[in-house]
Order: structure tokens, then C-alpha cells, then sequence
């Protein structure tokens, strides 16, 4: 399968699994999500990984002076939080599905703006220099490790220097990846990951999880 054919058939996938359940696919804790459950979902994720950060986040910032980025948003559930504590977001998924329920989601946050991406490249974003950028539960599901770097470089393309990209990666690599598979991706050791960072010109500064499901890297834009 070539990269194209693999793109497209992330996006079909994703689609698919929005129309049977999207809130369920972006957060697989239950099969049957109330609005407010979802949503309060995502606060409880930007509590854990994003209020107990600051220091490193916003580097002496006001929240609502920053402008923020998140890649792989599915249907809003942390869009939503990060609108509530930054002063804008920037939000793109592979999904057209996703991105439908997304705005449905945020139309009363107008400091959130959506935007249904190619799933390999951030072109659909506006260069207007980025103060932090956020992944979550979203690399683990890319079958192709072209693919995150080429996301990688794009985010150092957008942040502003110094600023940080914190995000996840699988980094349980004792499962034999098929490139077919849009659900559980490619996997990083911890040299893997460092060395993504470098050579997308980032410093790769912390790392949690090497090894686990959900493994964090704090890469700040040199």
C-alpha cells in the first residue's frame, strides 16, 4: 500500500467510525457518551496534561494570549477544553465526519476553528505563529511513520521558536504493525523518538512512557 492509498484509507476509516460512533472512537472509556460526559471528558484530559504543565506550556504567557494548535481533533472532545483555557485553537482531523461533529460541537466557542486536513500535512492552517501545539490518543492510531514525521516537521514549521509541541506516540513495540491497520499504528522506542525530534529540529527535552501505550514527548522548537 503507498502513502496515498494509505491517507485515503485513514480518512474512509475514520469517517466510517464516526458515522457508527464517533464520541465512542475518539474515547473508547464507554460505548454510550452524553454530550455533557464527552465533553467533560476533555476537560479531565487538559486538567491532567495541560494545567498541571504550565510552566512549560505557556513560558510566562496569559492562556488567552495564546494561540494554540491541536492535530487529530476527531469530534471536538478536547478542542472544547483547550477553547475554554487558550485564547484560540486551531483544529484539524483526516475525518470530514469528525470535523462536522467538531463544529456542531464548538459553534458556541468562536475562538475554535476546525479544519479537515489531508491527514500527512498542516497546509489547511493558517501560518499565524503558534504558541504551544497538543496530540492526544491520535499518532497511536497513524500506520505510517513518514506520515508523523511529515506532521512533526509541519508543527516546527508553524509554533514559534521555543515554543512546545507535547504530544503521544505507541511506545509498545511488541506488536508487529500492519500498515493496513488505522487503528493501533506504528510504534517508537525512546531512541526512535528522540531522534524524530532532532531531526525535525526540535529539542526533545522530557519523555514519559517509553515502552506504554501512551507515550508523551515534550518536543520544544529549537
Amino acid at each position: 500500500m503507498d502513502l496515498e492509498q494509505q491517507l485515503a484509507k485513514m480518512r474512509e476509516d475514520w469517517d466510517a467510525r464516526a458515522r457508527e460512533n464517533a464520541k465512542h472512537y475518539v474515547q473508547t472509556a464507554q460505548t454510550d457518551w452524553t454530550d455533557e460526559e464527552f465533553y467533560a471528558s476533555g476537560e479531565q484530559t487538559v486538567a491532567e496534561e495541560i494545567k498541571t504543565d504550565m510552566t512549560n506550556i505557556c513560558q510566562g504567557k496569559d492562556p488567552k494570549q495564546m494561540r494554540v494548535l491541536e492535530i487529530g481533533c476527531g469530534a471536538g472532545r478536547v478542542t472544547r477544553a483547550l477553547a475554554n483555557l487558550f485564547g484560540e485553537v486551531y483544529a484539524v482531523d483526516v475525518s470530514g465526519e469528525m470535523i462536522e461533529q467538531a463544529r456542531h460541537g464548538l459553534r458556541h466557542h468562536p475562538n475554535a476553528h476546525v479544519f479537515q486536513n489531508n491527514g500527512k500535512d498542516l497546509g489547511v492552517i493558517p501560518d499565524l505563529g503558534f504558541d504551544f501545539a497538543f496530540s492526544t490518543i491520535v499518532f497511536q492510531h497513524i500506520p505510517s511513520k513518514a506520515v508523523i514525521e511529515n506532521y512533526v516537521r509541519e508543527v516546527h514549521r508553524l509554533l514559534r521558536p521555543g515554543a512546545l509541541f507535547k504530544f503521544q506516540v505507541q511506545g509498545y513495540t511488541g506488536v508487529d504493525h500492519n500498515p493496513d491497520d488505522t487503528w493501533v499504528g506504528v510504534s517508537y522506542s525512546d531512541e526512535e523518538a528522540r531522534d524524530l525530534g532532532e531531526r525535525c529540529g526540535f529539542e526533545p527535552r522530557y519523555r514519559h512512557g517509553a515502552g506504554e501505550q501512551y507515550f508523551w514527548l515534550w518536543f520544544f522548537k529549537v
